[in-house]
């Protein structure tokens, strides 16, 4: 898809996905989904954080549409919305990799 072939509405949506995963927790939180539903108490004790935070966190990611929130009785379940946002992950991941180089 060319930058130029997107409306404003879709650059504005995709600016802030990219402002809501702009967060060292955030990133830390979608690497731990890709390919998984997990939630917050799975989350927080396998990033040792404390809930809140994680909860807060979780709230901007989900806000933004970058997270899907499944209920399954008393639990929420956090998955990604789209498998292909943790590209943008590796992506940055293999550019910083090739810095070192």
């Amino acid at each position: 898809m060319n930058v130029k072939t997107l409306t404003t509405e879709q650059l504005d949506t995709a600016s802030q996905i990219l402002k809501a995963m702009a967060h060292p927790i955030r990133v830390s939180i979608m690497a731990l989904l890709e390919g998984e539903k997990l939630n917050v108490t799975q989350i927080y004790e396998t990033l040792n954080l404390e809930q809140s935070v994680v909860s807060h966190h979780l709230g901007i990611l989900r806000d933004k549409g970058v997270l899907i929130a499944e209920r399954d009785g008393k639990n929420v379940f956090y998955s990604l919305k789209s498998e292909l946002l943790s590209s943008v992950i590796d992506c940055v991941t293999n550019c910083l990799n090739e810095e070192k180089k």
